[in-house]
């Protein structure tokens, strides 16, 4: 094994840059040239469908069979104009990842041939089999039909040789098992309600939309040496390794220049979104050593959750053709820096609004005061929720270290803003603020600055931080699915902006004037919202204290964690904004607790495979050279000289034995943890039988292993160590 992986590291070491072909034309010559987008519907389409289609997409309007029939040709021709072979509809079951079933565009023509088909029936909806997806146990495994539908809204796409067609993927009875679904829903939700109270203001809104830009951190091991790593290969992270003696502690990487081959694998990376529509703009080096991050341009937020999943399937293709391996686990590598997803999300009106950006006169700073009160609040009521949203077996490990939020959800306006909220919180008048960066704070309102980001500074240990014209969720994790926290978010603002306009109408049936009874809720719900907004050090261990102290949620127990989404005010929020039912709650829960589960079981045999049959026999190995020595030096020596002589060894090997001997013993009980936690009945339970009795003694075996790493002998150590797999260049 030790031949290997220094054949593997001089291999990795040595490996130049591969070539990118870059076409000949600029970026806006390609890009969506694999989307059937509006360009290439008005081309491919007969001029009453693409009206119909376009109508259909821009009001939410259904498609009828007609209409659906005439799609399905114009999208056939063009995928095989472009070289598709098949097509597929593409979803997002409960895996957290996206799944297709391929279909040719061949039917038989009745003459022993066949022709090249594809109905509107074929588009609109096809019949996977759900009973082999996550469910909860909505479906049993008898009970296969589930249905994927197209979301018109999501542009179809051709991807290697197959039409993509993004879908929702319901079961028989009606039920989502995928996340598009209540993402769906919870857009609509937060459309209606934030249009009613943005009407407030404009009458003439229409529709408000929600935004979302994901910035996507990664990082990038030599594939050689992700081979040589079986936790790496199975599990995503390293279940063991000592940290390297240089890591992040001087921060040259963060914005460094980037490596050539890194950058040949971006470029490729980035030929390759374009070209399917997907906005990517920003690229740079993270903090820690072979971490990057992507960033694309704001779009929809359900178009970016879709872009966001692409992603993660191209950079995987794309990386392998460099001959790197994408690792998109929230934290590959302990004692440096984990990967996250920072969702950052904004509310824009039909006329081009921001509802988180300040404006020119009283009537648009009280609608961005408003909307960005209203945020505090669902913050606040759903902050457990919010948390359970993001949370993982796999985000646990990043929370609350090395520049990550903390498992504590909390907002962060600045002082700025936070001085502009207590005025009006203690006002007794219904002037407004002014905002004016000079003068900071004194009534009058009508001058807030048009941009605030000067005005706030940035707080990388907030989870929720306001951050000028949105707000940054920073606590998502790298692989997660956008749409998990999105749905709770968008959610529960909707229904904290209904609460809102029912209480500002009824003050107006009473006889106040609508300003006086937006003010008025306004100082009730930020004197409310107190608890929730902290700007200070989120990584304190007084803040933990405090938040406590302030009621809100600070269990750090992801199982646990996951009640949440079945306390009284989730399934009431869900259930009032249409998003959820509370039988689909009660299923994505035991899908949860289920997940949570088998990540950490997979870890834990992973683990003592290696612990057992890797690191055990090594060490055992060079304890027996340094035996060896041992002998000699006494046979060859004086007894009291020999004894000085081998007093270091005899000391090594002793350590080594006490190490060995944990580890041993600790894999032992984790085996017997597992059993006796794969026993219990409930989901719920398992899951915190697991993080309770399986994960601490994962960390006993890792300490030990880590320590034994820095004591056998380098030539024989049998995996690619942190020095190896972090410094690639």
């Amino acid at each position: 094994m030790s031949k290997l992986r220094f054949k593997v590291v001089d291999e990795a070491f040595n490996r130049k840059a591969d070539h990118v072909e870059i076409p000949s034309e600029r970026p806006e010559k390609y890009y969506g040239k694999q989307v059937f987008n509006r360009q290439k519907m008005f081309e491919y389409l007969p001029a009453d469908t693409y009206q119909s289609l376009v109508t259909a997409i821009d009001n939410k309007e259904p498609l009828s069979r007609e209409v659906a029939d005439s799609v399905a040709e114009g999208m056939k021709r063009w995928a095989i104009d472009n070289g598709a072979r098949h097509y597929t509809h593409w979803f997002q079951p409960l895996t957290e990842s996206t799944a297709e079933k391929h279909d040719a565009f061949v039917e038989h023509d009745g003459k022993g041939g066949v022709v090249e088909k594809f109905t509107g029936k074929l588009l609109v909806q096809q019949e996977p089999d759900a009973s082999s997806f996550p469910n909860g146990g909505i479906r049993n495994t008898f009970e296969a039909r589930g249905y994927s539908a197209w979301d018109i809204s999501s542009p179809a796409f051709i991807w290697g040789n197959t039409l993509c067609i993004p879908t929702v993927f319901i079961s028989y009875t009606g039920e989502s098992l995928d996340y598009k679904t209540p993402l769906l829903r919870a857009l609509n939700s937060v459309d209606r309600a934030a249009t009613a109270v943005a009407q407030y203001f404009d009458p003439e809104v229409k529709h408000v939309k929600s935004f979302l830009g994901w910035e996507q951190e990664y990082f990038l091991v030599d594939e050689a040496l992700y081979s040589a790593r079986p936790d790496l290969m199975l599990t995503g992270r390293t279940l063991m390794g000592h940290e390297s003696a240089k890591n992040q502690q001087l921060e040259d990487h963060y914005f460094g220049a980037i490596p050539s081959r890194v950058e040949a694998f971006m470029l490729d990376l980035e030929i390759e979104c374009h070209k399917l529509g997907i906005p990517v703009k920003t690229r740079h080096n993270e903090v820690a050593p072979n971490q990057f991050e992507l960033a694309p341009i704001f779009e929809e937020t359900n178009l970016a959750n879709d872009h966001n999943l692409l992603l993660m399937k191209i950079m995987d293709e794309v990386a392998r053709r460099h001959h790197f391996r994408v690792l998109l686990h929230e934290k590959p590598f302990a004692g440096i820096n984990g990967s996250g997803k920072h969702n950052n999300w904004s509310l824009g009106t039909d006329k081009g609004v921001l509802l988180f950006a300040p404006g020119k006169t009283p009537k648009d700073n009280l609608q961005f005061i408003t909307f960005m009160v209203n945020v505090m609040a669902a913050v606040h009521r759903h902050n457990g929720l919010l948390k359970a949203s993001i949370a993982s077996a796999t985000n646990a490990h990043r929370l609350g270290a090395n520049e990550a939020p903390p498992a504590i959800i909390s907002i962060f306006t600045g002082s700025f803003l936070a001085g502009i909220l207590n005025q009006i919180a203690t006002s007794d008048t219904d002037e407004l603020l002014d905002m004016s960066e000079k003068d900071g704070v004194s009534l009058n309102l009508s001058q807030i600055p048009e941009l605030m980001i000067d005005n706030t500074d940035r707080n990388r240990t907030s989870p929720f931080a306001f951050t000028g014209n949105r707000f940054e969720f920073r606590a998502v994790g790298s692989s997660a699915n956008c749409a998990s926290a999105m749905i709770a978010l968008n959610a529960a603002v909707a229904e904290q902006l209904d609460l809102f306009r029912k209480a500002v109408d009824a003050r107006v049936a009473k006889g106040e004037t609508l300003r006086h009874a937006l003010l008025e809720e306004l100082r009730s719900l930020i004197k409310q919202t107190e608890a929730i907004h902290f700007d200070g050090n989120g990584y304190s261990d007084e803040w933990k204290e405090e938040a406590k102290r302030r009621g809100l949620d600070c269990e750090t127990s992801v199982p646990k964690i996951f009640d949440a989404y079945l306390s009284k005010s989730s399934v009431e929020m869900f259930k009032s904004t249409g998003v959820f039912t509370e039988v689909e709650l009660e299923a994505r829960n035991e899908v949860k607790w289920e997940m949570y589960t088998k990540k950490v079981q997979i870890e834990a045999r992973v683990l003592g495979d290696l612990a057992l049959n890797h690191i055990i026999p090594v060490a055992t190995r060079y304890q027996s050279v340094l035996l060896d020595n041992v002998y000699k030096i006494k046979g060859l020596f004086p007894e009291l000289k020999a004894a000085e002589i081998a007093g270091t060894d005899l000391l090594t090997i002793e350590k080594m034995s006490d190490h060995m001997r944990v580890i041993k013993t600790e894999v032992h009980r984790m085996v017997e943890a597992r059993k006796s936690a794969n026993r219990l009945e409930s989901e719920r339970e398992k899951a915190i039988a697991y993080h309770d009795n399986v994960v601490p003694c994962m960390e006993v075996i890792r300490y030990h292993i880590d320590k034994l790493e820095l004591m056998v002998d380098d030539e024989i150590w049998p995996l690619p160590k942190y020095r190896e797999l972090l410094f690639i260049r």
